[in-house]
């Protein structure tokens, strides 16, 4: 049953700066819009020679030339994303690969911790941001601004949208080059990004997982002065796989194989250019996954006694249950009626559901600071989906977006390079964390966030100078 004694060990809400972030609000929202526009922005317009392209004919001397023993320009890292790789996949699979960057570098064990809700674009920008998504105003993967009635979906790429600094631009910021092949917020054009061509992939779902790591690759075969200095890749699966089937299907250990296979392609043409042992990769997931395969069912249209819910004032249903009230109503008094008839034992599995004010959520969830978090949040138990009306359709798949205190919304973290130590496990962080130690390996100076200032230094070995 849901509780709200559900303990989490995770480092505390400190700011990188002395102070933390505002709450985000209309103007910031416009500030976030059009701040740092002017920033270094000549360093996007660096052209590349037909000599010096990544497709060029002379790739081969380019190849040569970093062979020979050319070292980086400057530390690199290359970010990866693996959408819905629940800590664990890679122990039931064999990934030899994936293992090899574990058994040379550092692992979080028992797995990443995701920001709640769980859910991918909250997640993916807040590993960029170091930024709850309260702060960075990617509360959902579906919302409503409330101040116009504007609506988010993942294809919005108005910066409005997009606060926060993300690393992408935070390289910019620094005269320095980065590369995006598909990260949510990088098509953004806010600040000094502008997602350059070449250096930016327009999100397309049909682009073959090894076309992707080609690219990257090719960054590679650049004059070393023009490698972009922070890199992300991102894989849809295994998520795919488990919104399909579930956690434990074999169709699982098969995505996670190929998954392995393209870690694999990346460290031989890393090794090809004789970089591998120079380059920083972090490969991690964006959330877990768990099975819905037994009918864990909430119909809020059993709450007809106590209160009846318009559609209308639904924006999310499950596994967060979204809740804005419409017109002279008080959003504690809506709160008292759910829970009453949640409470009854006549609402099936009721007692699995809890609803909350936004502002009495546990705090450590850090989700209210927002007014595009709506007034009525619902929790449910993990495994549990809320539907508005009963009906027959049987499914049975897998989901996420649950309380992140569950350890099935566990996710990974793998740091391989020259400051991560060889052969070290770490306890579990929260994503959070991430932002701060990409700033620290690139050595350059990072944005305010949520993450916490000392981290780096308790998990990467000292610059070598």
């Amino acid at each position: 049953m849901i509780s709200d004694s559900i303990s989490l060990t995770h480092p505390p809400l400190l700011p990188t700066q002395h102070n933390p972030p505002k709450p985000i609000s209309k103007h910031i929202a416009t500030a976030a819009a059009i701040s740092l526009s002017l920033l270094t922005l000549s360093a996007l317009f660096i052209s590349l020679s037909p000599s010096s392209t990544p497709h060029s004919p002379t790739h081969q001397s380019k190849l040569q030339e970093t062979q020979s023993g050319t070292k980086l320009a400057h530390p690199v890292v290359i970010l990866i994303s693996s959408d819905g790789f629940r800590f664990g996949y890679q122990h039931k699979t064999p990934t030899p690969n994936i293992k090899r960057l574990i058994a040379n570098g550092t692992e979080a064990e028992p797995g990443l911790i995701p920001v709640y809700p769980t859910l991918t674009f909250p997640n993916h920008y807040s590993i960029v941001t170091g930024l709850y998504p309260a702060y960075h105003g990617i509360v959902n993967n579906y919302f409503v601004d409330p101040d116009d009635g504007d609506v988010f979906s993942m294809s919005s790429h108005e910066p409005k949208w997009w606060l926060g600094e993300p690393l992408w631009e935070t390289v910019v910021n620094q005269g320095l080059k980065a590369a995006t092949y598909f990260w949510p917020g990088s098509e953004v054009h806010k600040g000094s990004w502008t997602c350059p061509s070449g250096f930016c992939a327009p999100y397309n779902e049909s682009v073959a997982f090894d076309e992707r790591v080609d690219t990257i690759l090719s960054y590679f075969d650049l004059p070393k002065e023009e490698v972009p200095v922070f890199m992300t890749l991102y894989f849809e699966d295994p998520d795919h796989q488990g919104h399909q089937v579930g956690p434990d299907d074999p169709l699982i250990s098969e995505a996670v194989g190929n998954i392995d296979r393209l870690i694999g392609r990346l460290i031989s043409g890393l090794e090809e250019r004789g970089v591998f042992e120079d380059v920083t990769i972090i490969m991690v997931g964006d959330h877990g996954m768990v099975g819905t395969c037994d009918q864990k069912l909430i119909f809020l249209d059993e709450l007809a006694p106590w209160i009846d819910i318009p559609e209308d004032w639904i924006q999310y249903t499950s596994p967060l249950l979204a809740i804005r009230p419409q017109g002279n109503v008080f959003p504690a008094d809506i709160v008292a009626k759910i829970n009453e008839g949640l409470k009854s034992g006549k609402v099936g599995n009721g007692e699995y559901l809890k609803v909350y004010l936004k502002e009495d959520l546990p705090s450590r969830l850090h989700y209210w600071e927002s007014d595009r978090i709506t007034p009525i949040i619902g929790l449910v138990d993990e495994g549990y989906k809320v539907e508005l009306t009963k009906s027959e359709d049987k499914e049975c798949g897998g989901a996420h977006g649950y309380d992140n205190a569950f350890f099935s919304m566990r996710t990974i973290f793998i740091g391989h390079g020259p400051r991560f130590p060889k052969g070290v496990k770490i306890p579990s962080f929260e994503n959070i964390q991430i932002y701060n130690l990409v700033t620290s390996i690139l050595n350059i100076k990072g944005a305010s966030n949520n993450g916490t200032s000392s981290f780096a230094n308790t998990v990467l070995l000292p610059h070598h100078h």
